[in-house]
Protein backbone atom coordinates (compact mmCIF):
# COMPACT_ATOMS: atom_id res chain seq x y z
CA UNK A 1 0.00 0.00 0.00
CA UNK A 2 1.03 3.52 -0.55
CA UNK A 3 -0.33 5.37 2.36
CA UNK A 4 0.02 9.10 3.09
CA UNK A 5 -0.07 10.83 6.09
CA UNK A 6 -0.68 14.45 6.92
CA UNK A 7 0.70 16.19 9.86
CA UNK A 8 -0.91 19.39 10.84
CA UNK A 9 0.47 20.08 14.80
CA UNK A 10 3.88 18.65 16.37
CA UNK A 11 1.39 16.63 18.20
CA UNK A 12 0.42 14.37 15.15
CA UNK A 13 4.24 13.70 14.48
CA UNK A 14 3.86 11.75 18.17
CA UNK A 15 0.85 10.27 17.51
CA UNK A 16 2.09 9.07 14.03
CA UNK A 17 5.68 8.17 14.08
CA UNK A 18 5.14 4.31 15.43
CA UNK A 19 2.67 3.73 13.42
CA UNK A 20 5.19 4.86 10.20
CA UNK A 21 8.04 2.59 11.30
CA UNK A 22 5.55 -0.06 11.94
CA UNK A 23 4.16 0.17 8.42
CA UNK A 24 7.40 0.59 7.10
CA UNK A 25 8.60 -2.49 8.39
CA UNK A 26 5.73 -4.20 6.80
CA UNK A 27 6.88 -2.85 3.34
CA UNK A 28 4.57 -0.14 3.19
CA UNK A 29 5.32 3.21 1.58
CA UNK A 30 4.83 5.75 3.57
CA UNK A 31 4.72 9.51 2.78
CA UNK A 32 4.42 12.48 5.28
CA UNK A 33 3.09 15.55 4.23
CA UNK A 34 3.45 18.72 6.92
CA UNK A 35 2.61 22.64 6.97
CA UNK A 36 6.00 24.32 8.04
CA UNK A 37 5.37 24.63 11.69
CA UNK A 38 8.93 24.85 13.36
CA UNK A 39 7.67 22.13 16.06
CA UNK A 40 6.76 19.30 13.74
CA UNK A 41 9.26 19.76 10.79
CA UNK A 42 12.35 19.91 13.72
CA UNK A 43 10.94 16.57 15.48
CA UNK A 44 10.38 15.03 12.24
CA UNK A 45 13.76 15.75 11.50
CA UNK A 46 15.37 14.53 14.85
CA UNK A 47 13.40 11.42 14.20
CA UNK A 48 14.83 10.67 10.56
CA UNK A 49 11.74 10.88 9.39
CA UNK A 50 11.76 12.42 5.39
CA UNK A 51 8.81 14.75 4.29
CA UNK A 52 6.95 16.62 1.40
CA UNK A 53 5.94 20.33 2.92
CA UNK A 54 2.66 21.77 1.78
CA UNK A 55 3.57 25.20 3.22
CA UNK A 56 3.18 27.87 5.52
CA UNK A 57 0.72 27.82 8.48
CA UNK A 58 -1.27 30.55 8.98
CA UNK A 59 -2.20 31.84 12.36
CA UNK A 60 -5.41 34.57 11.20
CA UNK A 61 -8.77 33.01 11.12
CA UNK A 62 -9.30 34.00 7.54
CA UNK A 63 -5.71 32.74 5.95
CA UNK A 64 -6.53 29.59 7.44
CA UNK A 65 -9.28 29.14 5.05
CA UNK A 66 -7.22 30.40 2.35
CA UNK A 67 -4.37 28.07 3.12
CA UNK A 68 -6.87 25.02 3.17
CA UNK A 69 -7.60 25.57 -0.03
CA UNK A 70 -3.35 25.82 -1.27
CA UNK A 71 -2.92 23.16 0.97
CA UNK A 72 -5.40 20.70 -1.01
CA UNK A 73 -4.37 21.71 -4.17
CA UNK A 74 -0.93 20.78 -3.05
CA UNK A 75 -1.54 17.62 -1.30
CA UNK A 76 -3.84 16.54 -4.50
CA UNK A 77 -0.50 16.56 -6.76
CA UNK A 78 1.23 14.85 -4.16
CA UNK A 79 -1.14 11.81 -4.03
CA UNK A 80 -1.78 11.78 -7.86
CA UNK A 81 2.25 11.61 -8.32
CA UNK A 82 2.56 8.86 -5.27
CA UNK A 83 -1.14 6.63 -6.62
CA UNK A 84 -1.51 7.23 -2.64
CA UNK A 85 -4.15 4.01 -1.96
CA UNK A 86 -5.04 5.19 1.68
CA UNK A 87 -4.74 8.64 3.73
CA UNK A 88 -4.77 9.29 7.45
CA UNK A 89 -3.95 12.06 9.79
CA UNK A 90 -6.12 14.76 11.75
CA UNK A 91 -6.69 17.53 9.06
CA UNK A 92 -9.71 18.30 7.37
CA UNK A 93 -7.06 18.55 4.05
CA UNK A 94 -7.54 14.86 3.95
CA UNK A 95 -11.34 14.63 4.12
CA UNK A 96 -11.45 16.94 1.09
CA UNK A 97 -9.39 14.88 -0.95
CA UNK A 98 -11.46 11.98 -0.29
CA UNK A 99 -14.77 14.01 -1.19
CA UNK A 100 -12.84 15.70 -4.74
CA UNK A 101 -10.78 12.31 -5.57
CA UNK A 102 -12.36 9.45 -4.00
CA UNK A 103 -9.18 8.50 -2.11
CA UNK A 104 -9.92 6.93 1.00
CA UNK A 105 -9.64 9.00 4.08
CA UNK A 106 -8.94 7.57 8.18
CA UNK A 107 -9.48 10.32 10.46
CA UNK A 108 -8.03 10.60 13.41
CA UNK A 109 -10.11 12.92 16.24
CA UNK A 110 -10.09 13.17 19.78
CA UNK A 111 -11.74 16.42 20.02
CA UNK A 112 -15.65 16.26 21.20
CA UNK A 113 -18.24 16.88 18.32
CA UNK A 114 -19.73 20.73 20.06
CA UNK A 115 -15.89 22.38 20.32
CA UNK A 116 -15.05 21.76 16.20
CA UNK A 117 -17.96 23.34 14.23
CA UNK A 118 -15.94 23.61 11.32
CA UNK A 119 -13.86 20.08 11.74
CA UNK A 120 -17.02 18.07 11.73
CA UNK A 121 -18.82 19.84 9.03
CA UNK A 122 -16.40 19.46 6.55
CA UNK A 123 -13.83 17.27 8.01
CA UNK A 124 -16.27 14.31 9.25
CA UNK A 125 -18.51 14.79 6.68
CA UNK A 126 -16.37 14.09 3.92
CA UNK A 127 -13.36 11.44 5.39
CA UNK A 128 -14.33 7.96 4.75
CA UNK A 129 -14.51 7.02 8.82
CA UNK A 130 -13.73 8.66 12.08
CA UNK A 131 -11.60 6.82 14.31
CA UNK A 132 -12.59 7.98 17.84
CA UNK A 133 -11.24 6.86 21.44
CA UNK A 134 -14.34 5.19 22.88
CA UNK A 135 -14.80 8.03 26.13
CA UNK A 136 -16.36 10.22 22.69
CA UNK A 137 -20.28 10.03 21.38
CA UNK A 138 -20.12 11.26 18.23
CA UNK A 139 -23.02 11.77 15.59
CA UNK A 140 -21.12 10.69 13.07
CA UNK A 141 -22.22 6.81 11.86
CA UNK A 142 -18.56 7.10 10.34
CA UNK A 143 -17.25 6.65 13.88
CA UNK A 144 -14.92 3.62 14.40
CA UNK A 145 -14.28 3.60 18.23
CA UNK A 146 -11.07 2.16 20.48
CA UNK A 147 -10.87 2.00 23.77
CA UNK A 148 -7.37 4.22 24.17
CA UNK A 149 -6.80 7.85 23.42
CA UNK A 150 -4.25 9.40 21.07
CA UNK A 151 -1.33 9.99 23.64
CA UNK A 152 -0.68 6.14 24.36
CA UNK A 153 0.24 5.90 20.82
CA UNK A 154 3.82 7.42 21.93
CA UNK A 155 3.78 7.03 25.50
CA UNK A 156 2.82 3.34 26.18
CA UNK A 157 5.77 1.51 27.87
CA UNK A 158 6.08 -0.44 24.96
CA UNK A 159 6.91 2.59 22.61
CA UNK A 160 8.30 4.78 25.33
CA UNK A 161 11.14 4.44 28.01
CA UNK A 162 12.15 7.76 30.21
CA UNK A 163 15.70 9.08 30.06
CA UNK A 164 17.03 10.05 33.39
CA UNK A 165 19.74 12.19 31.82
CA UNK A 166 17.32 15.05 31.79
CA UNK A 167 17.47 15.69 35.24
CA UNK A 168 21.03 16.44 34.47
CA UNK A 169 20.21 18.76 31.85
CA UNK A 170 17.46 20.39 33.19
CA UNK A 171 20.38 21.54 35.76
CA UNK A 172 18.08 19.87 38.61
CA UNK A 173 20.11 18.61 42.00
CA UNK A 174 19.52 14.86 42.67
CA UNK A 175 16.15 14.93 44.99
CA UNK A 176 14.81 18.43 44.38
CA UNK A 177 11.33 18.35 43.16
CA UNK A 178 10.74 20.19 39.41
CA UNK A 179 7.39 21.91 38.04
CA UNK A 180 6.50 22.13 34.46
CA UNK A 181 4.39 24.76 33.00
CA UNK A 182 2.68 24.91 29.84
CA UNK A 183 1.28 27.47 28.27
CA UNK A 184 -0.23 27.74 24.84
CA UNK A 185 -1.65 30.49 22.04
CA UNK A 186 -5.17 29.49 21.33
CA UNK A 187 -5.25 29.59 17.77
CA UNK A 188 -6.71 26.90 16.22
CA UNK A 189 -9.78 27.52 14.46
CA UNK A 190 -12.19 25.68 17.87
CA UNK A 191 -10.00 27.73 20.15
CA UNK A 192 -11.92 31.28 19.30
CA UNK A 193 -13.04 32.85 22.51
CA UNK A 194 -11.22 30.39 24.43
CA UNK A 195 -8.64 31.22 27.18
CA UNK A 196 -6.32 29.92 29.80
CA UNK A 197 -3.98 31.46 32.66
CA UNK A 198 -3.42 35.50 32.98
CA UNK A 199 -0.47 36.66 33.61
CA UNK A 200 -0.97 37.44 37.20
CA UNK A 201 -2.48 33.63 37.31
CA UNK A 202 1.05 32.51 35.92
CA UNK A 203 3.22 35.06 38.54
CA UNK A 204 1.50 33.48 41.33
CA UNK A 205 1.40 29.83 40.61
CA UNK A 206 5.41 30.26 40.00
CA UNK A 207 5.66 31.90 43.57
CA UNK A 208 4.06 29.08 44.64
CA UNK A 209 6.12 26.42 43.13
CA UNK A 210 9.55 27.78 43.76
CA UNK A 211 8.90 27.51 47.66
CA UNK A 212 9.17 23.69 46.58
CA UNK A 213 11.77 23.31 44.05
CA UNK A 214 12.79 24.14 40.44
CA UNK A 215 9.86 25.93 38.00
CA UNK A 216 10.43 25.37 33.93
CA UNK A 217 8.13 26.96 31.03
CA UNK A 218 6.98 25.39 28.20
CA UNK A 219 5.53 27.77 25.60
CA UNK A 220 3.61 28.29 22.49
CA UNK A 221 3.56 31.59 22.17
CA UNK A 222 5.96 34.72 23.53
CA UNK A 223 7.12 34.30 27.51
CA UNK A 224 6.34 37.17 28.70
CA UNK A 225 9.50 39.38 29.98
CA UNK A 226 9.26 38.71 33.36
CA UNK A 227 8.94 34.89 33.33
CA UNK A 228 11.64 34.19 30.61
CA UNK A 229 14.07 33.12 32.95
CA UNK A 230 11.91 29.99 33.44
CA UNK A 231 12.02 28.98 29.87
CA UNK A 232 12.66 25.40 29.42
CA UNK A 233 16.39 24.65 27.50
CA UNK A 234 15.62 21.39 26.06
CA UNK A 235 15.19 19.87 22.79
CA UNK A 236 11.53 18.94 22.28
CA UNK A 237 12.46 15.51 21.70
CA UNK A 238 12.85 15.07 25.31
CA UNK A 239 10.14 17.04 26.96
CA UNK A 240 8.45 13.44 27.32
CA UNK A 241 11.56 12.11 29.41
CA UNK A 242 11.34 15.78 31.65
CA UNK A 243 7.53 15.23 31.93
CA UNK A 244 7.65 11.65 33.71
CA UNK A 245 10.04 12.19 36.39
CA UNK A 246 8.78 16.50 37.05
CA UNK A 247 6.68 16.66 40.27
CA UNK A 248 3.82 18.08 38.84
CA UNK A 249 2.33 19.64 35.37
CA UNK A 250 0.30 22.57 35.16
CA UNK A 251 -0.84 24.26 32.35
CA UNK A 252 -3.69 25.12 29.66
CA UNK A 253 -2.57 22.82 27.16
CA UNK A 254 -5.32 19.34 26.66
CA UNK A 255 -1.95 17.71 25.07
CA UNK A 256 0.57 17.62 27.85
CA UNK A 257 -2.32 17.20 30.41
CA UNK A 258 -3.37 14.02 28.67
CA UNK A 259 0.59 13.25 28.72
CA UNK A 260 1.66 14.04 32.02
CA UNK A 261 -1.42 11.35 33.01
CA UNK A 262 -0.23 8.68 31.22
CA UNK A 263 3.41 9.12 32.55
CA UNK A 264 1.80 9.29 36.07
CA UNK A 265 2.40 12.72 36.55
CA UNK A 266 0.00 14.58 38.95
CA UNK A 267 -1.77 17.08 35.87
CA UNK A 268 -3.45 20.41 36.59
CA UNK A 269 -5.37 22.28 33.39
CA UNK A 270 -6.66 25.43 33.84
CA UNK A 271 -8.83 27.10 30.56
CA UNK A 272 -12.20 27.43 29.54
CA UNK A 273 -13.04 23.81 28.06
CA UNK A 274 -12.25 22.31 31.39
CA UNK A 275 -15.19 19.92 31.84
CA UNK A 276 -16.15 20.02 28.44
CA UNK A 277 -14.18 17.32 27.15
CA UNK A 278 -14.82 13.97 26.98
CA UNK A 279 -11.23 12.65 27.34
CA UNK A 280 -9.42 14.72 29.97
CA UNK A 281 -12.93 14.38 31.90
CA UNK A 282 -12.26 10.56 31.97
CA UNK A 283 -8.65 10.83 32.89
CA UNK A 284 -9.79 13.09 35.52
CA UNK A 285 -13.33 11.59 36.79
CA UNK A 286 -12.68 7.49 36.43
CA UNK A 287 -9.07 7.60 36.88
CA UNK A 288 -8.05 10.60 39.28
CA UNK A 289 -5.13 11.05 37.23
CA UNK A 290 -5.12 15.06 36.81
CA UNK A 291 -8.11 17.97 38.21
CA UNK A 292 -9.32 20.43 35.61
CA UNK A 293 -10.29 24.13 36.42
CA UNK A 294 -12.07 27.34 34.64
CA UNK A 295 -9.76 30.08 34.99
CA UNK A 296 -12.72 31.60 37.57
CA UNK A 297 -11.86 28.60 39.40
CA UNK A 298 -7.81 29.67 40.07
CA UNK A 299 -7.99 29.99 43.72
CA UNK A 300 -9.76 26.77 43.91
CA UNK A 301 -6.57 25.14 41.79
CA UNK A 302 -4.25 26.56 43.79
CA UNK A 303 -5.98 25.78 47.04
CA UNK A 304 -5.45 21.71 45.26
CA UNK A 305 -2.09 22.59 44.36
CA UNK A 306 -1.09 23.32 47.92
CA UNK A 307 -2.80 20.02 48.67
CA UNK A 308 -0.90 17.76 46.61
CA UNK A 309 2.38 19.21 47.66
CA UNK A 310 2.07 18.08 51.04
CA UNK A 311 1.36 14.65 50.11
CA UNK A 312 4.06 11.98 51.31
CA UNK A 313 4.72 9.55 48.32
CA UNK A 314 2.62 11.25 45.46
CA UNK A 315 4.30 10.01 42.32
CA UNK A 316 4.02 6.69 43.96
CA UNK A 317 0.08 7.16 44.57
CA UNK A 318 0.17 8.45 40.41
CA UNK A 319 2.35 5.69 38.94
CA UNK A 320 -0.33 2.98 40.71
CA UNK A 321 -3.48 5.58 39.29
CA UNK A 322 -1.49 5.22 35.86
CA UNK A 323 -1.11 1.58 36.21
CA UNK A 324 -4.78 0.95 36.50
CA UNK A 325 -5.35 2.89 33.24
CA UNK A 326 -3.14 1.50 31.37
CA UNK A 327 -4.74 -1.87 32.10
CA UNK A 328 -8.14 -0.79 30.94
CA UNK A 329 -6.53 0.58 27.46
CA UNK A 330 -5.32 -1.07 23.93
CA UNK A 331 -2.31 -0.46 22.06
CA UNK A 332 -3.16 1.91 20.32
CA UNK A 333 -0.63 1.92 17.70
CA UNK A 334 -0.87 -1.90 16.97
CA UNK A 335 -4.46 -1.30 16.38
CA UNK A 336 -4.21 1.50 14.34
CA UNK A 337 -1.51 -0.54 12.15
CA UNK A 338 -3.81 -3.78 11.61
CA UNK A 339 -6.74 -0.94 10.63
CA UNK A 340 -4.78 0.81 8.06
CA UNK A 341 -2.95 -2.53 6.90
CA UNK A 342 -6.93 -4.43 6.59
CA UNK A 343 -8.90 -1.76 4.78
CA UNK A 344 -11.59 -1.58 4.17
CA UNK A 345 -12.47 -4.89 5.59
CA UNK A 346 -11.32 -3.54 9.24
CA UNK A 347 -14.19 -1.41 9.36
CA UNK A 348 -16.66 -4.19 9.12
CA UNK A 349 -14.68 -6.57 11.08
CA UNK A 350 -14.59 -3.33 14.23
CA UNK A 351 -19.07 -2.76 12.93
CA UNK A 352 -19.50 -5.87 13.46
CA UNK A 353 -17.35 -7.05 16.40
CA UNK A 354 -15.60 -4.39 18.64
CA UNK A 355 -13.89 -5.96 20.84
CA UNK A 356 -11.65 -7.24 18.37
CA UNK A 357 -9.40 -4.59 19.51
CA UNK A 358 -8.90 -6.55 22.82
CA UNK A 359 -6.43 -8.54 21.20
CA UNK A 360 -4.12 -5.79 21.20
CA UNK A 361 -4.24 -4.73 25.04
Amino acid sequence: MRILIDIGHPAHVHLFKNLVYRLKENNHEVIITVREIPGAIELLEKLNLPYISLGKKRDNFYLKGLNQIFYFFRLLRIAKKRKISVTAGCTVTIALLTRFTGIPSILFDDDDDQVEPLFVKYGHKYASLVLTPSSIKRKTPKAIYYNGIHELAYLLPTYFKPDNGVINELGVNSGLSYFILRFVAFRAHHDKGMSGFSLDNKKQLVRLLERYGRVFITSEKKIETELEKYRIKISAEKIHSVLFYSTLFIGDSQTMTSEACILGTPAFKMNTFAHLLSVPEELEDKYNLCYAYRPDEFEDMMKKIGELLAEKNLKAIWQNKRNAFLLDKIDVTAFFDWFIENYPQSIEIMKNNPDYQLRYK
